[in-house]
């Protein structure tokens, strides 16, 4: 099937009567006092977010505010893909594929439709196996599935040429485009981006101390914080059946994720309509599974994403808190870097946390490549 429906985002009462029961019925946990977010996610921060979810968010606000924008959803590789598709009224306005990371879904781009859409047709998926794209029915779906679904999507809508423009997967999954179709992909933006140092001769050679500090990070962040990737990874199938059942688990889960990576507390509202769209499309599991599947390869050698060059021409937006944070001699190994942009707020979810910065810094890369 390669036709493309119209998609409005309803909601069962009967889902939404469940939902509620299990808030108000939720078995707390005990915990230590004294250690803050060492442990994870505080219970009286968790409590206050399960709080104002039972009795102060608004889903039908939410709902309204996704309903506000066109939605699509096409079968693409035997998946369904559901995506925002909202076109410019500016003649010269070039097509721009947005695509999110994990734990997120289009909702962390609300803030930046409206500006951008007055220089870029927005297409915006939600990725196989996340809430609205989801549940995936088969292995298989890692970043290079993905590119190829994806350019197999703008096709579709009848888009030749366009631009490119992620965080998290999402930079893996848009620059990956670029190396499949390098004539079709104007550019990449990614509010961060993947690279490592291979252990070269001389690499770390005039390093500055921004830079140490990022590979102290890193080694931090791989004992400290790379648990989430590890427990998915390793039992996506055991780590679904909690998700599945219950709500608080699901939120627990995500916001300790947007806390950690995010440089000032994110909205409430917004994490809680991306923790919704997850729970009423069940796709919390789904999701986790791209954690076997990515990095892919044709080859399954798990090394193979890092050896292809990407030609495309690339900028890259660096925000402090990103668990990215990458160094640029690192990824200039591998990518055509033509910009390169440090910032001294904002974190992984760039469009949520600072999303005139990230209107600005998109605007300015692709001015020059229509």
């Amino acid at each position: 099937m390669t036709d493309i429906r119209p998609f409005r985002l309803e909601t069962a009462q009967a889902d939404l009567d469940d939902l509620g029961a299990r808030l108000d019925r939720v078995r707390w946990p005990d915990e230590v006092p004294g250690h803050g977010w060492r442990y994870g996610v505080p219970l009286a921060h968790l409590k206050r977010l399960v709080e104002h979810w039972r009795t102060g968010y608004d889903w039908e606000a939410a709902r309204a505010e996704l309903n506000r924008h066109d939605q699509f959803v096409t079968e693409i590789d035997g998946q369904r893909v559901h995506f925002l598709h909202v076109r410019s009224a500016n003649p010269g306005a070039l097509p721009l594929l947005i695509t999110h990371g994990w734990p997120s879904s289009p909702v962390e781009y609300l803030d930046v439709i409206e500006p951008l859409s007055r220089d870029f047709h927005l297409v915006i998926p939600s990725l196989p196996g996340y809430g609205l794209s989801g549940p995936t029915r088969e292995s298989g779906w890692g970043s290079t599935r993905i590119a190829r679904a994806w350019l197999e999507l703008m096709t579709r809508l009848g888009y030749e040429r366009f631009g490119v423009q992620g965080g998290d997967w999402g930079t893996w999954i848009s620059r990956e485009a670029g190396v499949l179709a390098p004539d079709r992909v104007a550019g990449m933006h990614g509010n961060g981006i993947i690279c490592f140092p291979i252990g070269a001769p001389g690499e770390f050679d005039g390093l500055s101390e921004v830079e140490r500090e990022r590979l102290a990070f890193r080694e931090s962040y791989m004992t400290e914080q790379y648990a989430y990737k590890l427990i998915q990874s390793a039992r996506p199938q055991t780590f679904a059946y909690g998700m599945a059942d219950s709500p608080v688990a699901l939120l627990a889960w995500f916001a300790g994720v947007y806390h950690e990576w995010s440089d000032a507390e994110i909205d409430a509202d917004r994490l809680l309509t991306t923790v919704m769209l997850y729970w009423l499309t069940n796709t919390a599991g789904s999701a986790a599974r791209s954690f076997v599947e990515t990095p892919d390869t044709e080859t399954d050698t798990g090394v193979e994403w890092e050896l292809k060059p990407a030609t495309v021409p690339t900028s890259i937006s660096v925000f402090p808190k990103d668990i990215l944070r990458p160094i640029r001699r690192f990824a200039e190994r591998d990518n055509n870097i033509v910009g390169w942009v440090e910032h001294e707020r904002g974190g992984t979810f760039a469009a949520l946390e600072q999303p005139e910065t990230f209107v600005a810094d998109v605007r300015a890369f692709f001015a020059g490549l229509r």
